[in-house]
């Protein structure tokens, strides 16, 4: 069980930061929450208005005011337990001055569905790296779970992986209510790199439909995509025992590569309308995960000597600059 005024600190502040910080509003169990805002103008309106003036700004958040901090160090040393929930590409910077010392003895969960791109790591093997922390001390929240839903309370799962399953569950008891249920899982890093490559999956499904494609097709494209991901996890961890059928790898992909909140599918739509990446990226103004990821993984299809088409057709649209419509036609000859 948790135990009493147990102490919950949250690094970031997007939106799927802001409906973290009402899950844990909204959980009975005693705790305290602590909450790390980038820019000090977001932090002062929270202060006086406790919402999020840029994410979410409809959902009333429960925290104390004094709780709210600039400043990631104090966040992470008062916390017993520290939810990592910032795009994986600026993991580092916000937690610039942070040293392995701050996370001593400390549960650290990472909510970031993404590989840091200059490390090409999961974020789990980042910290594990860099700051020395076991893994039996990190849990990976997965599943299909978008922000804009939790936020609207409408009933989601979450999947907590841990190899330590007390962590896993010591977590669940703060996340849980009466609109968001968990799974608990022992694959850690089948969770984390499905939830990576869902990302990159979405994303084509976007460039897809941004080219014309049906619904026929998308269904092919997402069938196809659930094997590609089962064999490359399969290939990272050949011993974990896991079904991808599951909510944390095939719910998650369909709710990503179909859900119009999906940041991936949104990109990769006006990918497919003809935008460059970096008119796509300003008009967003969100993190698409998946377009980092199309990068990253590479390594990891070079690495294991993978054949995974959807992930090179991606790559190649978006940083080898080839024609879309191109590389889907060639997609499209090698799909079962």
């Amino acid at each position: 069980m948790v135990s009493s005024k147990q102490k919950v600190g949250v690094i970031g502040s997007g939106s799927w930061a802001t409906a973290m910080i009402k899950m844990l509003g909204d959980n009975a169990s005693e705790k305290e929450i602590l909450w790390w805002i980038r820019k000090e103008e977001d932090l002062e309106y929270v202060k006086t208005y406790r919402h999020n003036p840029t994410y979410l700004s409809a959902v009333e958040l429960k925290i104390n005011p004094e709780n709210l901090f600039s400043d990631t160090k104090t966040v992470v040393q008062q916390s017993d337990v520290v939810i990592l929930n910032t795009p994986s590409a600026y993991l580092k910077d916000a937690l610039k001055g942070i040293g392995p010392n701050d996370f001593e003895g400390k549960t650290i969960v990472s909510a970031i569905k993404g590989i840091i791109p200059e490390d090409n790591l999961i974020v789990g093997e980042y910290l594990m790296k860099t700051y020395g922390i076991p893994l039996e001390r990190i849990v990976v929240i997965g599943g299909p779970c978008h922000a804009e839903e939790v936020s609207s309370e409408k009933l989601s799962y979450l999947t907590l992986a841990a190899k330590d399953s007390k962590q896993a569950d010591s977590v669940s008891q703060l996340l849980q209510n009466r609109y968001i249920k968990t799974i608990l899982s022992s694959d850690v890093l089948g969770v984390e790199y499905g939830a990576v490559l869902k990302n990159i999956y979405a994303l084509a499904g976007g460039i897809c439909h941004g080219l014309g494609f049906g619904d026929n097709f998308q269904a092919v494209l997402v069938s196809n995509a659930i094997r590609e991901m089962e064999t490359c996890v399969l290939a990272i961890d050949p011993e974990e025992d896991r079904d991808i059928n599951a909510s944390a790898y095939l719910g998650d992909l369909l709710v990503t590569a179909y859900s119009q909140f999906s940041r991936n599918r949104t990109f990769g739509n006006m990918i497919g309308k003809g935008y460059t990446v970096q008119s796509a990226q300003l008009e967003m103004n969100m993190v698409a995960e998946g377009y980092y990821a199309s990068a990253c993984i590479q390594n990891i299809i070079q690495r294991y000597d993978l054949d995974m088409p959807i992930c090179n057709m991606v790559y190649q649209i978006l940083y080898n600059r080839q024609p879309a419509a191109t590389e889907v036609r060639k997609l499209a000859e090698k799909l079962s």
